[in-house]
């Protein structure tokens, strides 16, 4: 019999210790060892059992909840699954909490918790075996980039010598799943500010994105915010699927436009990446550069082939850089990709790819 994922819950309140720890414990391959109510008795907890991976709350007692995973992560690496709550200020630290080297995260509903939790219990139980198949060396990661202080300008980004028509007519489009939000930041950061358009699907819950778009563009040269339906897509813009959604590229004229929709999930998700590639494909065709990042599954690889097939240019990041390798994996496989390159040469590559083609105008 295969070893048994072990796992420690850490969590202030005693009704979700007792039902997270039920769940674990239904499953074959994994079992709860121990929970613990605050950080300080987790640190005890987690040098006695070693744990393969833990749950963690993010408001607690005694020591919040960032402050040990930043700790955590400096001192013991080891996979991490933040339980968040479904409010404003639960969205904005559980981006602090992907920085620091929380794999993902589990969105807690404030109402009918006890229900709520029983129905989450295939998405926590499917993330705790998503934490543990991560590597530990893919977790430690160099210290997350602060927003600029106020009155504090963004780092200097290498501007791209891109012909005005470029930047109007050319599309990036970026797909990820777990992992994806430090991934994509790493992509971001580096455009400059007459970049082309940028749309983004990165799997996740209602509530959530508003808080990712809005520590991205403190970040970024470019403007990020969540899509809007019928909003224009312009250079030096990213945009972000809203959680919850599903996101694609129209056509108005001349004009990139999002479109927004309370659509079904497709392959299971909403948004999905496969959604948003085919929308791409047809919509953009040679005029795409398709980006597949870090995430679980095999969302987007089909529609990532459909764009390479209508002549986009295509990245796929590689297993080295992934926290999960399953949808570059699948995309590669497909035969979608054109490129297989490291997390920080994705930038550049894209860099590369669209500098060759403003060439083509240049006087």
């Amino acid at each position: 019999m295969s070893k048994k994922i072990r796992v420690v819950v850490v969590d202030d309140s005693a009704l979700v210790r007792s039902l997270v720890s039920e769940i674990i414990n239904r499953q074959t391959d994994m079992e709860c060892v121990g929970v613990a109510n605050d950080p300080l008795i987790a640190r005890e907890m987690i040098r006695e059992l070693n744990p393969d991976v833990i749950t963690l709350d993010v408001e607690m007692p005694k020591m919040d909840g960032l402050d040990f995973l930043e700790r955590l992560m400096r001192l013991r690496p080891m996979p991490v699954v933040m339980l968040s709550t479904l409010t404003q200020r639960g969205a904005e630290v559980t981006m602090r909490a992907l920085e620091l080297g929380a794999i993902d995260f589990v969105a807690k509903p404030r109402i009918g918790l006890a229900e709520g939790l029983r129905e989450l219990s295939s998405q926590i139980v499917d993330k705790i075996r998503i934490a543990n198949a991560a590597h530990v060396h893919r977790i430690a990661r160099p210290a997350a980039v602060s927003a600029p202080a106020a009155g504090e300008t963004p780092a200097p980004v290498r501007q791209w010598s891109l012909a005005s028509r470029i930047s109007t007519e050319k599309l990036i489009a970026i797909g990820a799943s777990t992992g994806g939000t430090e991934a994509i930041k790493d992509v971001l950061v580096k455009m400059p500010a007459n970049a082309p358009g940028i749309v983004i699907t990165q799997h996740m819950p209602p509530g959530f994105t508003t808080s990712f778009a809005a520590r991205l563009n403190g970040l970024c040269q470019i403007a990020v915010q969540e899509a809007r339906n019928g909003e224009r897509i312009l250079p030096g813009h990213a945009y972000i699927a809203p959680g919850g959604k599903q996101f694609s590229v129209g056509r108005n004229g001349a004009n990139y436009v999002c479109v927004v929709e309370d659509g079904e999930p497709v392959n299971r998700h909403k948004p999905s990446v496969e959604v948003l590639f085919l929308s791409v494909a047809k919509a953009a065709g040679a005029n795409a550069v398709g980006v597949m990042l870090t995430g679980m599954g095999n969302d987007g690889a089909r529609a990532m082939k459909v764009m390479k097939d209508s002549g986009s240019y295509n990245i796929c990041q590689d297993e080295a850089t992934c926290i999960v390798f399953g949808m570059p994996r699948e995309a590669i496989a497909a035969g979608a990709a054109d490129e297989v390159l490291p997390l920080p040469a994705i930038a550049d590559a894209i860099q590369a790819r669209l500098g060759s083609a403003s060439d083509r105008y240049r006087v």
